[in-house]
């Protein structure tokens, strides 16, 4: 039997994640660590996290299969990630039933039809950023990355624009695993006063989108069906925070890669490879959400080198040291744009994988056609290395990306 090594305590501030994702794969498929004082099984080998991912011996529902459940949500900074009622934490039946509710919003057809509008808000915010005084430099993340998911994730779920930024900010506390326990308790419940607000407009007044349709099947679905309360609510906070946060960071990605890798770039001018070959790249080299907090053991789960994770342990999707995993591609460090195995588990993996998916790939192609196409001579305004990381051991991306839009 293989010998338990003292548990990884990760950094909440995010700094150094390369490193410590190639010390998590080290240490073998999976491995124990520590999340802001929390116990789980790091699993970073993509062969055994796929078969996790699949597995009904994996639940995401920490009331029913979390013994630590109730002594851990009232101290955890992360409590939020485990306690929401929605299909990211359901399991079984209850999660085929909100994943029913939700699915019509991203099928091809509602995300075909939406391109035209994302169309007009990535042309919309290109001219402003042309318009901005040439020389000096200017915050992508701040005027392209976050702006864009959160019009479209405002457009589809009926979130008024004066309220936009409002979410914005709440949900970056969301992700931010620097906050203790009390700040992290007082963004959520200001979260969810502001869902709160927005369900009681979309009551009284509804319209076209994804809010009035889902308070619409709380009201009038069977009871079989019909959400609770907590559960209309923690949708919209699902789809909100998942529709904006992870885009955000593979714009920044994606750019930051661009900018820093000329010869990726002249391959995307010459012809060589396209912009939809760099965006899933970027998925695989530098995914949005580093680790996922948290699965469960059903059951005592056998590992292949000799461990066990015991029924009811806490498990740690690791995707982004999965991503890189030697075994999984070759020069798996190295952005390659012109990879033909193109796999990754950037958006998580079975019957919880990423509904948004294609409409995440549709915004982060358009933003990167226009903007290289309006600029192309942008280069970043500082150097790489002093970019610094956003604050988190989940989101991945960079707190600014200051560029220079024009030669000069």
């Amino acid at each position: 039997m293989a010998t338990q090594q003292p548990a990884l305590v990760l950094d909440p501030t995010g700094a150094g994640h390369h490193a410590e994702h190639r010390a998590l794969r080290e240490r073998g498929p999976a491995t124990r660590v520590d999340v802001l004082g929390v116990e789980a099984w790091s699993v970073s080998d993509p062969a055994l996290l796929k078969q996790l991912l699949t597995s009904p011996d994996v639940s995401k529902d920490a009331r029913a299969h979390w013994p630590a459940y109730g002594e851990v949500v009232g101290t955890w900074p992360l409590a939020l990630w485990v306690a929401v009622e929605n299909m990211f934490t359901a399991y079984g039946p209850n999660h085929r039933k909100l994943r029913r509710l939700v699915a019509p919003a991203f099928s091809a057809r509602r995300i075909s039809a939406m391109r035209p509008a994302v169309e007009n808000m990535v042309t919309g915010l290109v001219d402003r950023l042309a318009a901005l005084p040439a020389g000096e430099p200017v915050d992508l993340r701040q005027e392209l990355a976050y702006p864009l998911p959160i019009a479209v994730i405002g457009h589809l779920m009926g979130v008024p624009e004066d309220r936009r930024e409002g979410f914005r900010a709440l949900v970056d506390g969301v992700f931010d695993t620097t906050l203790d326990q009390a700040e992290a308790q007082a963004n959520t419940a200001r979260l969810y006063e502001v869902l709160d607000q927005l369900i009681a407009a979309k009551r009284a007044t509804p319209g076209d989108d994804m809010t009035s349709l889902l308070i619409a099947a709380r009201d009038d679905e069977g009871d079989g069906d019909r959400l609770s309360p907590e559960e209309l609510r923690d949708t919209l906070l699902l789809m909100i925070s998942a529709g904006y946060e992870t885009t955000v960071n593979v714009i920044d990605q994606a750019v930051h890669t661009l900018l820093t890798r000329p010869d990726q770039l002249a391959l995307v001018r010459d012809g060589k490879v396209t912009w939809g070959d760099v965006v899933e790249e970027t998925l695989r080299h530098e995914p949005a959400v580093k680790h996922l907090p948290l699965r469960f053991a059903v059951t005592d789960i056998a590992l292949p080198d000799g461990q066990t994770i015991a029924r009811g342990e806490a498990v740690l999707a690791s995707y982004a040291a999965a991503n890189r995993h030697p075994d999984w591609h070759e020069d798996a460090d190295t952005f390659d744009a012109t990879r033909t195995v193109k796999e990754h588990l950037a958006f998580g993996h079975g019957v919880h994988f990423c509904l948004g998916a294609p409409l995440a790939r549709m915004e982060v192609t358009l933003v990167l056609e226009s903007l290289f196409g309006r600029f192309p001579d942008i280069r970043l305004a500082d150097p790489a290395e002093e970019l610094p990381p956003v604050p988190s051991l989940i989101s991945n991306g960079h707190q600014r990306l200051p560029v220079l839009l024009h030669a000069g």
